[in-house]
């Protein structure tokens, strides 16, 4: 498998561990403000496979406590089981980051117990979501189903990452999860929350990050919005979920 980027050590990728970051290319949305937009193609140069990473983990137990994939789209990728199993037989715990539109192989990896701890990113409201991800007319059926998984499962099993401090072997073990947004003041608005509210009710962990332009950004001129107004942002969803938490301020 090509592996298209790799981030020795992030204390903030993997909430209360230490991991490694694994970018894997390929990508089916097309958001205009997404940060590896080099990768959504997955046409850019790999840096290492699977064998090479497997060499880099082996030298890094003790040191680390887990694997966050992330993309791109890491459920493209059919190898991506394969590899999460010999990663957790090393001894690592693996945080998986999504989109969403891939439920049934979000399901197949969880009920292995192949993955500790899930982000899932949620775009916009129901009604913006094509727009935000630049794919008008987009069907959001996958996003729900996707999304009713996580609350249904992962609020049954409770924030695992929080809790332990090694993989189980258990394949029907716990796990934790968070739905987050990146908020672009192009794309969203109170409306935006509102919808997103509506759509996450009753989940556990929802983050709003802020947008920060960057060379690797598609599209020029998007900007994120103020502190202030991320406050208010958040103050609609948190009636809705468990907790809600700002980042990147």
């Amino acid at each position: 498998m090509k592996i298209h980027g790799l981030q020795k050590m992030t204390l903030l990728d993997f909430p209360g561990k230490v991991a490694c970051t694994v970018f894997l290319g390929g990508c089916d949305m097309r958001c205009p403000f997404c940060h590896n937009w080099e990768i959504v193609d997955a046409s850019s140069p790999a840096v290492m496979d699977e064998e090479e990473l497997f060499k880099f983990l082996e030298g890094r137990k003790g040191l680390l406590d887990g694997v966050a994939f992330t993309g791109g789209e890491p459920l493209l990728r059919k190898e991506l089981p394969e590899i999460m199993k010999r990663v957790r037989d090393m001894g690592f715990m693996i945080k998986l980051d999504t989109n969403g539109n891939h439920p049934d192989e979000l399901v197949r990896v969880v009920e292995a117990g192949l993955v500790d701890y899930v982000a899932m990113d949620i775009k916009n409201s129901p009604e913006r979501y094509g727009e935000t991800i630049g794919l008008p007319g987009f069907d959001i059926s996958k996003i729900r189903e996707n999304i009713d998984y996580l609350i249904s499962k992962g609020n049954q099993s409770g924030s695992k990452s929080d809790e332990q401090d090694k993989p189980s072997t258990d394949k029907s073990s716990d796990f934790g999860y968070e739905f987050r947004t990146t908020v672009v003041k192009q794309f969203h608005d109170e409306d935006s929350f509102r919808g997103i509210a509506e759509l996450i009710k009753g989940a556990d962990k929802y983050f709003l990050q802020g947008f920060v332009d960057r060379d690797t950004v598609p599209f020029s001129g998007l900007q994120g919005v103020s502190e202030d107004k991320m406050k208010c942002f958040s103050d609609i969803v948190r009636p809705y979920v468990n907790s809600v938490e700002i980042r990147g301020f």
